[in-house]
């Protein structure tokens, strides 16, 4: 584990409704990207809890597109004083290119634990 307050590419798990053509591209464009996709990791029809737990422990942020229930975990993880290394919800409504760049600016660009206990929306504005 890198040391907390450096620079370097975020862990990401790609929950089971993404796009599975986002992390494609991701792959694509960075084939170092430390991504993983939840049915990957024996997670297949997991429930948000679980889902979020498994990040939390492994210290990867979650890229999904549910609106619907995971920034309610999320924040009630947060709440609760458990581990939370963040969310990218990612527009279902955005070009599948522009969630692509907008992924990777922020897998790079970030620093170690810049977004434990927050949950972000792409597109960026």
């Amino acid at each position: 584990m890198r040391s907390k307050g450096l620079r370097g590419m975020l862990r990401l798990v790609a929950d089971e409704n993404l796009n599975n053509d986002i992390v494609r591209g991701l792959l694509r464009r960075r084939p170092g990207l430390d991504i993983v996709r939840v049915q990957d990791v024996g997670l297949s029809g997991a429930d948000d809890l679980t889902v979020l737990g498994w990040a939390a422990q492994e210290g990867r942020v979650l890229l999904t597109h549910d609106v619907s229930t995971i920034t309610k975990y999320a924040y009630q993880r947060v709440r609760s004083g458990q581990a939370m290394p963040g969310v990218f919800e990612v527009s279902r409504a955005i070009p599948i290119g522009q969630a692509i760049e907008d992924t990777l600016l922020l897998a790079e660009c970030s620093f170690d634990d810049e977004w434990e206990g927050q949950v972000r929306y792409l597109p960026l504005r």
